[in-house]
């Protein structure tokens, strides 16, 4: 029996690009589906993006079912595309019109993919608003936009956990947690509180050192939180460091903000090397790098922590009142990296709707 959902013949489209976040408070552990064990905050970034456009045409194939024409960077890749396969037909009770169609997917990163920089958060992100937005076009939805973005964090969550956050920007939060309103474990929110003026326009230095894939997938990570020996006081620990960070971003406390962000970013990889197995994703020069950032905050004042991602690559924080002071660290550490390679990057503004047509104009 077909699909019950028309699609217009000439089909229907969708393009958002989406960024990456850092999260200074971690999420490690899951249980249900894609549900997190403690809840997170993160910074969404600005320069570190996926850009995807997602197409839906009519299947005129007798056998039904989704068929996916799949491209990352231009090319065709396999493992990425079977990924994709399988997140969208596991939509079809949300978005029923992925039961029966021919969709088209052309997406691409401005940073290496699958190295500890969320890249899973801004692609799933991305596809969710691609998806959620040609919903609202095919049922002629009327959908204002905070319910939208909500619904777009839930789908995004799905794929990945940290792309519920990537849907806002500014900061933002995953996970039910008695000091935030609204929070929920189904979707993520945006902080509702005004930061201090400190972390309005805080800069987020990414250096690579290593932009090859992971050795242990994050899905991998999150499972081995199951009877972990130190999991339940893991989770306790991100839920006061929570606590602590919300009074920190009213306050504008840049010494209690790093210490809070640099001690997340060392228990989750803490959690990691005292897995069963246990593994380690930091690099002899991730702690090279760490270590010549504190010598340079000792020695010179300057506001500036450090976090990391699931991965061995640095991220470095710090005002915008600080861009100038600490220029000859970043040069110093870049010459460290593989290619010399960082990515200057900041604090954005979420999401960006893509009009692809008035580029073909």
């Amino acid at each position: 029996m077909k699909n019950s959902i028309l699609i217009p013949e000439q089909g229907l489209e969708s393009a958002w690009q989406s960024p990456s976040n850092i999260a200074l408070i971690k999420y490690w552990g899951k249980h249900g589906h894609q549900l997190p064990r403690n809840a997170s905050l993160s910074i969404t970034l600005n320069n570190s993006i996926t850009r995807t456009r997602v197409k839906i045409s009519p299947s005129n194939d007798e056998v039904e079912g989704l068929k996916l024409n799949f491209k990352f960077g231009g090319e065709s890749n396999p493992a990425f595309a079977a990924k994709t396969e399988a997140f969208l037909n596991s939509l079809a009770v949300q978005f029923p019109f992925l039961s029966n169609c021919f969709i088209e997917i052309e997406t691409d990163n401005s940073f290496p993919h699958s190295a500890g920089i969320a890249s899973s958060a801004s692609a799933m992100s991305a596809l969710a608003l691609c998806l959620c937005d040609i919903d609202n076009q095919l049922s002629q939805r009327k959908e204002n936009w905070s319910a939208f973005l909500l619904r777009a964090s839930n789908i995004a969550r799905l794929g990945s956990g940290s792309a519920a956050r990537s849907v806002f920007g500014g900061f933002s939060v995953w996970g039910k947690h008695p000091d935030i309103k609204g929070s929920s474990d189904e979707y993520a929110v945006p902080l509702p509180l005004l930061p201090h003026a400190i972390f309005n326009k805080i800069r987020n230095s990414i250096f690579i050192v290593d932009a090859t894939a992971k050795k242990v997938s994050s899905s991998v990570g999150h499972n081995l939180m199951n009877g972990h020996p130190f999991a339940e006081a893991r989770f306790e620990q991100a839920k006061k460091n929570l606590s602590g960070m919300l009074n920190v971003l009213i306050s504008g406390d840049w010494i209690e903000f790093t210490r809070i962000t640099e001690n997340e970013a060392m228990s989750l990889h803490a959690m990691m090397m005292s897995s069963n197995p246990g593994y380690m994703l930091m690099h002899p020069n991730t702690l090279v790098i760490i270590d010549k950032m504190k010598q340079f905050r000792e020695q010179s004042g300057v506001k500036v922590c450090f976090t990391l991602d699931a991965g061995p690559n640095v991220h470095l924080l710090y005002p915008e009142s600080e861009a100038e002071t600490i220029k000859p660290l970043l040069s110093e550490i870049q010459e460290i990296c593989i290619n010399k390679a960082f990515i200057d990057d900041k604090i954005g503004n979420g999401p960006e709707n893509l009009n692809y047509s008035n580029d073909e104009e």
